[in-house]
């Protein structure tokens, strides 16, 4: 099975969003991943709902927004009106996660849940069930071009084991250092989602790398 390839719309290139948005509608990608970053949660600031509205305007593939922000509830409703298919929160950043997770599902959008890369798996045994995503962070949040975490391949083993024993279907995706080396190492362990930013977006051919990455078979 291939896997899906989303590439990182916080790499393009502001001055010619549009450009890069139709470069990856006309491109083998599946899902454009939108980070939002609030300068709380994590120690940067992306794009906000206008930003997002534009990219919905010319996107014909689905927007997989991640929001690293604090008190996601209270946008959950924004995002799904803005365009949002897969709606994607922190589990450090959630209270009351069955809750958010119930929220997202209700309006309905995909619901993930991403996390760090010092939070365990098995924090997510009681909610992996009621999820389609979970998003392993393997680079700290916050910023692009971060040099990937060795320990993200057996947090994805890890991974597989529990949404097997919870009979799960939640998607497994990695964010962060994602690139034409660690691609098939890291679907081999269990992958089903790769984010791609700088490895898209600083290629002389980024419809070239997106097919290189969607064309891995294990």
């Amino acid at each position: 099975m291939q896997p899906i390839i989303a590439p990182s719309i916080l790499s393009a290139d502001f001055a010619n969003l549009q450009r890069d948005v139709e470069m990856i509608n006309a491109s083998n990608a599946d899902w454009f991943h939108v980070d939002i970053m609030d300068g709380v949660f994590v120690p940067n600031i992306s794009f906000g709902f206008p930003v997002v509205k534009a990219i919905k305007k010319y996107a014909n593939k689905p927007l997989d927004i991640h929001l690293m922000i604090v008190e996601p509830d209270k946008y959950i409703q924004t995002f799904c009106d803005v365009g949002a298919n897969i709606l994607t929160v922190h589990f450090e950043a959630c209270n009351h996660l069955h809750r958010t997770v119930q929220h997202i599902k209700s309006l309905g959008m995909q619901s993930g849940v991403a996390i760090n890369p010092h939070s365990a798996i098995d924090l997510l045994k009681d909610i992996i069930a009621d999820i389609d995503l979970v998003c392993v962070m393997s680079v700290n949040p916050g910023f692009g071009g971060q040099k990937f975490i060795e320990n993200t391949y057996s947090k994805i083993i890890s991974l597989t084991e529990l949404i097997k024993s919870k009979n799960s279907k939640a998607k497994i995706e990695i964010d962060g250092g994602v690139d034409l080396k660690n691609a098939l190492p890291l679907l081999k362990a269990g992958a089903n989602v790769l984010v791609a930013g700088n490895t898209v977006f600083l290629s002389p051919n980024p419809s070239q790398t997106i097919d290189q990455l969607k064309s891995i078979q294990l």
